[in-house]
């Protein structure tokens, strides 16, 4: 089978996610065996291929957000021929002290899609049955693939956030995971507030009914009670802590973060604000946050890549290039 191969981390630009012909994968016992039909692009593909995320299988596939048909492996509940998608996390042992809590988002022994096991950046992929999950009949293949990441880890953080029905929410950076939450935001009746650079990335925050928009250096407007960042910088974290009223809330929507500079815990912190990091998700997550997309029609805005394109992708993630997310269909 056809897939894009990572042997050595490094800058998107030099190209080094490799085409090539692979074996293709078999199904063991507790797996299923996917057709790949297409498969979002995710910052931390991003964050795996440059080396920002250190290598824990090499060569690996990467890719995990992934829309498949079931080729094998299928049983009652996963019939061959259904199609089901797969996220970034893979497997939990479900026996450590936080998966007995319920807490398998922060299992000390995880598996990870396209990261400690090979993806979906290929025609063919394997996946635990118990971590896929049935899709909505309305969405296209293509438009169900940013959901299962950038759409399941924004809800996510609007969980972690803690945001109440009708509240003042700031997006921080507005790219493939904020245009999805801002969906779930408007239902909510939350008001939202948009930060954002690129002209293009705020005419889309305009369109999805943002209360407010502003440059990625532009403070909201009023005191916000929560607020999402989803760029990975530090910087973005104080600017919206800086945003916070007493009491408020902000989730860092990032697996890798570059710093957090020193910042006045009198001016910015003090008053039980809170910072909080998103990590991973639940499967929970994922079943309710599917549930919510398909009741209200979510559409995600898409720009399809082929296989071959893959580090073009991943270098118009990489500079904000394009609106929403990037789908590579192989």
């Amino acid at each position: 089978m056809r897939a894009a191969i990572l042997g050595r981390a490094g800058k998107v630009e030099s190209r080094p996610l490799e085409i090539g012909e692979v074996e293709r994968p078999a199904a063991r016992r507790g797996e299923v065996l996917l057709r790949v039909k297409a498969c979002g692009v995710c910052r931390t593909d991003l964050h795996i291929v440059e080396g920002e995320l250190q290598p824990q299988k090499q060569p690996v596939i990467p890719g995990h957000q992934i829309v498949g048909e079931i080729a094998d492996g299928g049983t009652t509940e996963l019939r061959t021929g259904s199609r089901v998608g797969v996220s970034w996390l893979g497997g939990v042992d479900g026996s450590c002290p936080l998966c007995r809590r319920g807490m398998e988002n922060l299992c000390d022994a995880p598996v990870f899609t396209g990261y400690t096991v090979d993806g979906g950046y290929a025609e063919y992929a394997v996946a635990r049955a118990d971590f896929v999950y049935p899709l909505p009949a309305e969405l296209s293949d293509t438009q169900a693939a940013p959901l299962l990441c950038a759409g399941i880890i924004g809800f996510r953080s609007i969980r972690v956030a803690g945001v109440e029905r009708g509240e003042r929410v700031g997006l921080f950076g507005f790219g493939a995971s904020a245009h999805l939450a801002i969906a779930v935001l408007r239902r909510w009746k939350c008001d939202v507030y948009v930060s954002t650079r690129g002209e293009s990335h705020r005419r889309l925050a305009r369109s999805l009914g943002a209360n407010w928009v502003g440059s990625e250096k532009e403070k909201p407007p009023v005191e916000l009670d929560r607020a999402i960042t989803f760029a990975p910088s530090g910087d973005v974290v104080v600017q919206a802590l800086d945003s916070l009223r007493k009491g408020g809330v902000v989730a860092i929507n990032a697996i890798h973060l570059d710093r957090i500079p020193e910042f006045d815990y009198d001016k910015l912190l003090w008053g039980e604000r809170q910072i909080r990091s998103v990590a991973n998700m639940t499967r929970q997550d994922a079943r309710d946050f599917l549930k919510v997309a398909a009741e209200i029609g979510l559409r995600p805005k898409v720009t399809l890549f082929p296989l071959e394109q893959v580090n073009e992708a991943l270098a118009a993630v990489k500079a904000d290039a394009i609106d929403g997310a990037a789908v590579v269909v192989p």
